[in-house]
């Protein structure tokens, strides 16, 4: 045991480690106590134990509330310019997803709105966005880029990702989705396209460390899995990780070509097959289920979940906070729709936004579970099982979010 002093101890809480190697549901501790030593976790230990007790820095007492890791919002597209609301009263009345893009719809659209504005008028839209994920207790939150489509309006979105970790608490993971669609100007010219982001947008994106990640949509409607392997191989030269939307409309293979790049994560999943199970079990790479995206479109084909969890691969749960299939600031209802709609039990859920989250952000080395080393991000729930985090939505009784050893209200 480290004897150097403790800054702040959070004493009396049960304390929801997630941890695997605690064997009890959410990897609970009973009465114990969390001890903060600058930004970092350092130790665990009973409130009784004698560390805690001739502590005489900081206390708060927690009187039996429960104490969560702080959540992962693991993907996210939450900078964007302009509203598809209208788009959707057009679904909502049958008008069919080609018909809305040959008016002008769909992802494009949030292109043009997103091009037309500046840095700053972005960051002013999406701070909103952020604070209500920040208010339900996320901590961490993966931002994609993908409505610019250009190399300057690529960088434009990452640097506005990059901005919220000083305007709000929190620590953000930016990704270059460049990939997202083939915008009107390279129409007919995908593979010219494809070259300006190997070329230009992959590389300056690392120069400038705009990103930790390089995400593709790899599907029928938008590139190949050709197209993808050239972007993967691109990013990895670069030193970028792999992550991939897929299998979200048809099974285009594209799970199996994130796992043989080693991909930090495969999200949507709803057609995936059983060798693309197999080829994620192998490479460890995460299952992100996106459940927002699901209801909202009203899709009826699910993501295997039984069998990816039969085979071992790790589910994360997100919010894919997103203009147009789901405009959904809450990582808590994403929670509740994985377990409703998927399937997954409330313990699943909170290690879906926690343990599993930081997985699929190559984060698991310092967050998404309470353990000595790790850094200091928690929440304070006065709750009385943890399932009511992800049953009961619109009240929020979260009494303490600390970020850092930092604690506070908001």
């Amino acid at each position: 045991m480290d004897r150097e002093p403790f800054d702040h101890i959070w004493i009396h809480a049960r304390v929801a480690t997630f941890d695997p190697r605690v064997t009890v549901p959410c990897g609970l501790l009973a009465d114990h106590a969390v001890a903060v030593r600058g930004d970092t976790i350092a130790a665990i230990l009973p409130s009784n134990a004698p560390e805690v007790q001739s502590h005489r820095g900081a206390v708060t007492d927690c009187g039996g509330k429960l104490v969560t890791p702080g959540f992962i919002d693991c993907h996210t597209h939450l900078v964007w310019g302009g509203s598809r609301a209208a788009e959707w009263e057009m679904r909502l009345a049958g008008v069919p997803y080609t018909e809305i893009a040959k008016r002008g719809g769909g992802i494009l659209s949030t292109v043009r709105a997103t091009r037309a504005i500046s840095e700053g008028e972005l960051l002013q839209t999406a701070v909103p966005r952020l604070r209500a994920l920040v208010d339900e207790g996320v901590t961490c939150v993966e931002i994609k880029s993908g409505y610019g489509l250009t190399l300057d309006d690529e960088l434009k979105m990452l640097r506005v990702a990059r901005r919220f970790a000083i305007v709000e608490s929190i620590d953000v993971s930016q990704t270059l989705l460049a990939a997202h669609a083939v915008p009107p100007e390279f129409a007919g010219r995908e593979d010219d396209y494809v070259s300006l982001i190997v070329n230009e947008m992959i590389p300056a994106v690392a120069r400038d460390r705009l990103a930790e990640a390089v995400d593709v949509f790899c599907e029928s409607i938008a590139f190949t899995v050709a197209q993808c392997d050239r972007i993967f191989s691109a990013a990895r030269a670069h030193g970028l990780a792999i992550k991939g939307h897929v299998e979200q409309i048809t099974n285009s293979h594209g799970a199996e070509l994130v796992a043989r790049h080693g991909g930090w994560s495969a999200d949507h999943l709803e057609h995936l097959d059983d060798a693309g199970i197999a080829a994620m079990a192998k490479s460890g790479t995460v299952a992100v289920l996106l459940p927002g995206a699901f209801y909202f479109l009203r899709e009826k084909q699910k993501p295997p979940v039984e069998k990816l969890r039969a085979a071992g691969v790790p589910l994360a749960v997100a919010s894919d906070l997103n203009p147009g299939t789901s405009p959904f600031a809450s990582i808590r209802l994403a929670m509740n729709m994985a377990c409703v709609l998927y399937g997954l039990s409330p313990e699943e859920a909170l290690a879906g936004v926690t343990r599993e989250a930081a997985k699929a952000l190559g984060r698991a080395s310092h967050i998404g579970t309470l353990e000595a080393g790790k850094r200091a991000d928690f929440l304070v729930w006065d709750v009385t099982h943890p399932a009511e985090i992800v049953c009961q939505l619109g009240a929020t009784p979260r009494a303490e979010r600390v970020v850092r050893g930092k604690a506070s209200n908001a």
